[in-house]
């Protein structure tokens, strides 16, 4: 197969390498990755200014990669338009380092990279490694050649699928849902030495389902690798019919 793979933490990131070296044996592979990290920078993409392209080369390898000085969202759709000889077959946004669960993929730059192929029309997978803590990538790495493998044919191009792995050996494989995520102490509120107010943006994470095994949430904190198939139609299918009542009564 013919992969494009990306991702937000940059193109020396670790986990990105570690997909790359897991996939490139036994397919062609391009990177199109950005210059540094770009962690939640969602599907944000660059028009008040030009992008900057610079070609990597993987010795000893048949890779081609670029490094892009933009966000996910751009790398991908520059790879697809500009920089790759062919279109490929495959999007893959990965291996991020931290999970993408839950209504945090809304924000989430490795997610939107893996939207973007979606968006061309291209099968795309998006792959986290669900931890701020542990480095190993190796489950992650073995899951994404397994699901590759298999997928091939049978992958939707309107459907991305969102995998998280465990940091160690996983207990199985669960299909999930999206769990339903807030923050709270979002804020902290700090004097600068001028005397002048600012706002450091944190906070913590506040599941509202998490004892919902059906869940993305659920299952990484049981030790299973959970992947999600995710669409982004956000038109609201059960409410247009009464919308549509709304309208002719508006209409007189």
């Amino acid at each position: 197969m013919k992969i494009l793979i990306s991702n937000d933490d940059g193109i020396q990131a670790a986990g990105l390498n570690a997909l790359r070296e897991s996939l490139q044996d036994q397919h062609q592979v391009y990177v199109v990755a950005p210059d540094r990290e770009r962690s939640a920078t969602g599907h944000k993409i660059t028009l008040d200014r030009p992008l900057r392209v610079k070609e990597w080369t993987y010795p000893g390898t048949d890779t081609i990669g670029w490094e892009v000085d933009g966000t996910p969202a751009d790398c991908v759709k520059l790879g697809l338009e500009a920089l790759l000889p062919e279109s490929p077959d495959l999007v893959i946004s990965g291996i991020n380092f931290g999970p993408n669960l839950s209504t945090d993929v809304l924000y989430s730059g490795t997610v939107s990279a893996a939207v973007e192929g979606m968006i061309n029309d291209i099968p795309s997978i998006a792959i986290s490694l669900a931890s701020y803590e542990f480095y190993d990538f190796s489950f992650s790495s073995e899951i994404i050649k397994k699901v590759v493998s298999i997928v091939d044919g049978q992958l939707s191009s309107h459907t991305l699928l969102n995998i998280n792995t465990p940091p160690c050996a996983p207990r199985g494989i669960k299909v999930t849902r999206l769990g339903h995520r807030r923050y709270v102490n979002i804020f902290d509120k700090r004097i600068d030495p001028r005397g002048r107010v600012y706002f450091w943006m944190g906070g913590e994470p506040f599941d509202l389902d998490r004892d919902d095994p059906e869940t993305d949430v659920w299952a990484i904190r049981e030790g299973y690798i959970s992947i999600t198939p995710i669409q982004f139609d956000l038109t609201d299918i059960d409410f247009m019919e009464k919308l549509k009542n709304i309208c002719k009564k508006i209409e007189g």
